[in-house]
């Protein structure tokens, strides 16, 4: 035992021994700021060192790293800005304040944009008039939805066509330019390479087997993973940040209430029944008008999600990312035209709405959160295909037996069925006002009455068979049934098919809103269908500003050149060159076929003649 002297000197000897720890220890804590921006400054020049040598070494390969660099720099720049110019700004907008001088404004904008407008389309469907015809299709529906309006006195003209003016610049952006439509050309590219490594995690927990061959394990998957990243960008507070600078910009140009441009925002990258969780708390209090939009943006959009499913289908990726962002300011647009605002909405301020960051408490339980939540929208589409599918395959079996029975042959659900004759007489007509040509059109009604009464994954499938069928060669025309679609027509149909427009889908919708506000149910089920044909609009306007900005890209192929080498394989370049080979061959009773146009006069016409008739059927075959 120690007497209490020891035990004294014994403490003072440990203290004196934690003194330099301790004096370390408050030093650290005095200078924590300076250590942070110390840290911070070594790893931004290190980072900018390895930036400057992958850009030096090789632009091409470190592409994607300037792009993100850029947006990061961007982002953080921009406060800085606001706070720098933004009063220096406020002051000098300020005679525009003037009543006189701001109408005066508005009108010679709107002047200016309509006069544009007409001599756009006079110089620029002076080559291809076929134009008109998508030009005459928005018309068409912007009239039809004015006509059944529910306040016609009330429209806001301004944000109608704010909204269609938006959509209609981003569409030049991206399809005309070639700056905007390489962009997202490789975004979308860069997107089908970040899905891809989807394989890496289904591929373990599956097998390379079933991965390959089977649908299942190639797409669902994908929703998982897509769900995990979104989760983990919305705990890091990005996706917030993109949304209410999206908002931010829809709100001042179209005039817009805070918390339905918010939630049309959010619809560009989480679903119908994510979006209205953003703005959770402000929902009892939304007026009609505003509730029509939130459901509107919901049905005219897809979701981030989704969106990875449909790009493993082989569908073009940058029509669909840019459809879908087009469809924001396009359906708030056509929402306020369809259910005007006739109510005093208490969230007119220009500030906006706050978006909270995730609940979770770190980067994993965001990510482990969105993953577990993404199987059951990966479980709902299973369960939707399989069961659509098996019926219909059983429902194909029953008639054509009955079909049997009385020497009736062919006898199916799609030659019969009422959606079926909807698509083939009611849908082929304004199909056509789209900008697809006639013969494309009854397929493509069909997909578009799939997508509407069945679901948009059914019909994006269908698509992508369609598109496969065109890119392996196969003939237009088998037995006088066409097997494919053209290029134009396919675009057309990805931005039709654009969006969660369907019948089931007026469930899910009500299904989420209730749970959130189960007061206002009766609110919910009086705008819902106007909402359902309004989201629908949105995408079908969407594919007519593709069909006016549509322009063929890239270099026709050297068919000459083609037809001289030794091809073995169908594809559609094959079928495209021997097409023109054939239409260029005629017959002279027992001599030898003679050539015309590019053929004219070349050694080898007659044997690229005899290879085409091995892949293809023609009368010059015979």
């Amino acid at each position: 035992m120690l007497s209490f002297g020891q035990e004294v000197m014994a403490e003072i000897f440990s203290r004196r021994s934690q003194w330099p720890f301790t004096k370390a220890r408050s030093f650290c804590k005095t200078h924590t700021s300076l250590f942070k921006k110390i840290l911070l400054g070594l790893l931004c020049f290190a980072y900018a060192a390895y930036f400057l040598a992958a850009c030096i070494l090789n632009f091409q390969r470190a592409l994607a790293l300037f792009v993100i660099t850029c947006l990061v720099i961007f982002a953080l720049v921009l406060p800085f800005l606001k706070n720098l110019l933004g009063k220096k700004l406020t002051r000098g907008l300020k005679p525009f304040e003037n009543s006189r001088l701001k109408l005066w404004m508005k009108w010679v904008f709107a002047g200016a944009s309509l006069v544009g407008l007409i001599l756009w389309l006079a110089l620029d469907t002076a080559q291809r008039p076929e134009q008109l015809i998508s030009f005459a299709g928005i018309c068409m529906f912007i009239l039809i939805l004015f006509a059944c309006s529910k306040h016609h006195s009330a429209v806001s003209w301004r944000a109608v066509f704010w909204g269609l003016g938006l959509q209609f610049v981003f569409g030049i952006l991206v399809i005309r330019t070639d700056l905007g439509y390489n962009a997202f050309k490789w975004l979308g590219e860069q997107v089908q390479i970040f899905l891809n490594y989807t394989v890496a995690g289904s591929s373990f927990v599956f097998g390379d087997m079933l991965v390959k061959d089977v649908f299942a394990f190639q797409a669902l998957p994908i929703i998982i993973f897509f769900g995990c990243v979104m989760s983990i960008l919305y705990y890091l507070g990005l996706v917030q940040w993109v949304v209410q600078k999206v908002a931010w910009f829809l709100q001042i140009t179209m005039g817009t209430t805070a918390t339905e441009t918010l939630a049309v925002a959010g619809n560009i990258f989480v679903g119908m029944t994510e979006a209205p969780l953003l703005i959770r708390p402000y929902l009892a209090d939304m007026t009609l008008s505003e509730i029509h939009a939130v459901m509107t943006g919901g049905f005219a959009t897809i979701s981030g999600t989704v969106l990875g499913a449909f790009i493993s289908f082989g569908v073009d990726a940058s029509s669909l990312i840019s459809a879908s962002v087009m469809a924001a300011p396009c359906a708030l647009a056509l929402s306020k035209l369809a259910y005007p605002e006739v109510e005093e909405s208490k969230f007119k301020s220009e500030e906006g709405v706050k978006l909270p960051r995730g609940k979770e408490r770190n980067v994993l339980e965001a990510a482990s959160n969105g993953a577990t939540d993404a199987i059951g929208l990966a479980a709902n589409v299973a369960a939707n295909l399989v069961a659509f599918l098996a019926v219909l395959a059983f429902i194909n079996a029953a008639l054509s037996w009955l079909g049997e029975l009385v020497d009736i042959q062919g006898l199916t659900f799609q030659a019969l069925s009422f959606t079926q004759v909807i698509c083939s007489y009611i849908l082929r007509p304004m199909v056509f006002m789209m900008g697809v040509e006639w013969t494309d059109c009854p397929m493509v009604a069909e997909l578009v009455g799939i997508k509407f009464f069945t679901n948009e994954f059914v019909a994006y499938q269908q698509l992508s068979q369609y598109k496969n069928k065109r890119l392996s060669g196969v003939e237009e025309w088998i037995e006088g049934e066409k097997q494919w679609i053209s290029v134009r027509a396919e675009i057309i149909t990805t931005f039709s098919l654009c969006g969660f427009a369907n019948l089931s889908s007026i469930g899910i919708t009500l299904g989420g809103l209730t749970s959130i506000v189960p007061h206002r149910k009766s609110d919910l089920s009086k705008v819902v269908v106007r909402a359902l044909f309004t989201g629908a609009c949105v995408s079908l306007i969407s594919a007519c500003v593709a069909g006016i900005l549509y322009v063929p890209r890239g270099a026709e192929a050297d068919c000459v050149s083609f037809l001289n080498t030794s091809f073995t394989n169908r594809t559609y370049e094959t079928y495209v060159c021997c097409r023109g080979l054939f239409q260029s061959t005629s017959l002279n009773g027992t001599n030898p076929p003679s050539f015309s146009g590019p053929w004219e006069d070349k050694e080898f016409s007659a044997m690229a003649l005899s290879n085409c008739c091995g892949f293809y059927n023609n009368t010059i075959c015979a």
